[in-house]
């Protein structure tokens, strides 16, 4: 099984993620290219300072996805309420007009969706982990037959 595999000084690891965040009750705030170019930028900015790196960024009219990968030692709920403050702030300041459509001050969903996502589909994955118990079974069975 090869990976594409980052390294860092004590570990190796390939991590990536999928994020889904909405906005607060489904409103469809990202339907002005303008704004979605904005959320983009922001969130690019901010998952700099995270080193992050960003594999997709892509919007509907009331939630956007993110791909991306990183380092172990990122913190990952610092990560998603900085990328949900700042750009709910932002969006909020830069287009004023938007405050119409959304419910109080609220832009995002208090919930979101994050899952780990792979080189390789979980039902593969298991079988590697299976069959590494039958290789150390094998090599027993050789060692004792010797």
């Amino acid at each position: 099984m090869l990976y594409d595999l980052d390294k860092a000084s004590h570990s190796v690891y390939s991590l990536h993620y999928h994020f889904v965040q909405c906005v607060k009750y489904r409103r469809k705030v990202l339907d002005n290219q303008n704004i979605v170019d904005f959320l983009k930028m922001k969130i690019r900015q901010i998952s700099d300072t995270f080193e992050v790196d960003i594999v997709n960024i892509e919007c509907d009219k009331d939630h956007f996805h993110l791909l991306f990968t990183t380092k172990p030692t990122l913190n990952l709920p610092k990560y998603i309420n900085t990328i949900k403050t700042i750009t709910s702030r932002e969006i909020r300041k830069n287009y004023p007009g938007i405050k119409t459509m959304l419910w109080k001050d609220t832009f995002w969903s208090r919930s979101y969706f994050i899952a780990t996502t792979g080189q390789v589909t979980l039902d593969v994955l298991k079988q590697y982990v299976d069959n590494q118990g039958k290789h150390a079974t094998d090599e027993e069975d050789q060692n004792t037959s010797n």
